[in-house]
């Protein structure tokens, strides 16, 4: 352990405490309680308790009854307890097993016999340590692998429209600005961040030359374009997982408008999910300040005045209010983020097309 280890010492006789006291003090930082409402507070409070000496004859709840209730809490299940007992029972020691405990002493005390079966059991908690640490490592980087491959989709849906630009570290970076603003809580703001890359993929359903084409499209043209919500959400899937529902619900419903005229289900006001109402008013932004087949980008000030013209027709009065508190930091995020090959986060793709 990087630090010493705490050891919370309950008995009510001072001699078995004072005896404790001088077995442990020099290896490990120790805390002493003289009855169950102390032992209680004494577990509860920082630093905790690595280990647990516990008294079974105690005044008050005895020591199985003290040990269930510290095994029932979740902040403190995890502290192994040692019994230290007269009781030689084989029955009263499988009792003290049954109620949580990790290993029983008797008395009268051998010191040699503590400082091994402390050690062992603090050893364990070493052990358990690492592994926690070890599992929480190995689902950071999972999880950092996910986004990944999500970043890495969108941007080969934004190569097959014609281009390669920032937009997903830019529409990332707006959804969690828009998220905040709307007083979203943390957690969600971060899912929906994440989410976010992944609301225009059905766009890979869309036939190459529709995307890729200069003009204005036709009606037929629009007809397919106006499908890629739908193949987002088919693409995506339905899943349990919190981010690819959430995706999934940003590519279903990011083109619903607020006044009901908008695809592809045509939903109108609360209707149209809280995701999808964000996403709008990020796709839009997104889309007027970006170099389209189409047109060539706005400025953010242009943007941002049609987005607020918008409010009640195509986007959520709301949102759009959240929208005109975090202006700036969109300003921002679209200074920091161009549309240059150079900025694309050292894409190996990227350097090669720089070659080319």
């Amino acid at each position: 352990m990087s630090h010493r280890p705490v050891i919370l010492v309950a008995d009510d006789s001072e001699d078995i405490r004072n005896l404790f006291g001088v077995m442990l003090k020099k290896n490990y930082e120790l805390k002493f309680a003289t009855n169950s409402d102390e032992t209680f507070a004494a577990a509860d409070t920082e630093p905790l308790p690595d280990l647990i000496l516990l008294d079974v004859e105690m005044p008050s709840l005895n020591g199985y009854e003290v040990c269930a209730r510290l095994k029932a809490n979740p902040v403190l299940s995890h502290i192994p307890v040692i019994f230290v007992t007269s009781r030689s029972d084989p029955k009263d020691q499988a009792r003290g097993l049954m109620a949580g405990a990790v290993d029983y002493i008797t008395k009268p005390i051998s010191a040699p016999i503590v400082m091994l079966r402390v050690k062992t059991q603090l050893s364990l908690v070493d052990q358990r340590r690492a592994l926690e640490e070890q599992v929480l490592q190995r689902t950071e980087e999972l999880q950092d692998t996910r986004m990944e491959l999500i970043r890495r989709l969108a941007r080969a849906m934004e190569i097959r429209e014609g281009g390669l630009t920032n937009g997903v570290v830019r529409t990332c970076e707006y959804v969690a600005l828009l998220s905040q603003a709307l007083g979203l809580k943390s957690k969600v703001v971060e899912i929906l961040s994440q989410a976010s890359p992944l609301h225009d993929i059905g766009k890979l359903g869309v036939p190459e030359n529709v995307l890729q084409k200069a003009d204005t499209l036709n009606k037929v043209e629009w007809e397919l374009v106006h499908k890629h919500p739908e193949i987002g959400a088919a693409i995506i899937g339905e899943h349990r997982d919190p981010l690819l529902e959430q995706a999934r619900v940003m590519a279903l419903t990011h083109h619903e408008r607020w006044d009901g005229t908008g695809y592809p289900k045509k939903l109108k006001g609360n209707e149209i999910p809280v995701p999808g109402r964000i996403m709008a008013v990020v796709d839009a932004y997104e889309a007027m300040t970006t170099t389209q087949r189409y047109h060539a980008p706005i400025s953010t000030q242009e943007a941002t005045k049609r987005i607020i013209a918008e409010s009640g027709k195509q986007f959520d009065p709301s949102v759009v209010a959240a929208f005109a508190k975090v202006i700036r930091e969109f300003e921002a995020v679209h200074a920091k983020y161009k549309d240059e090959l150079e900025g694309i986060h050292n894409l190996d793709f990227a350097g090669a097309a720089k070659k080319k």
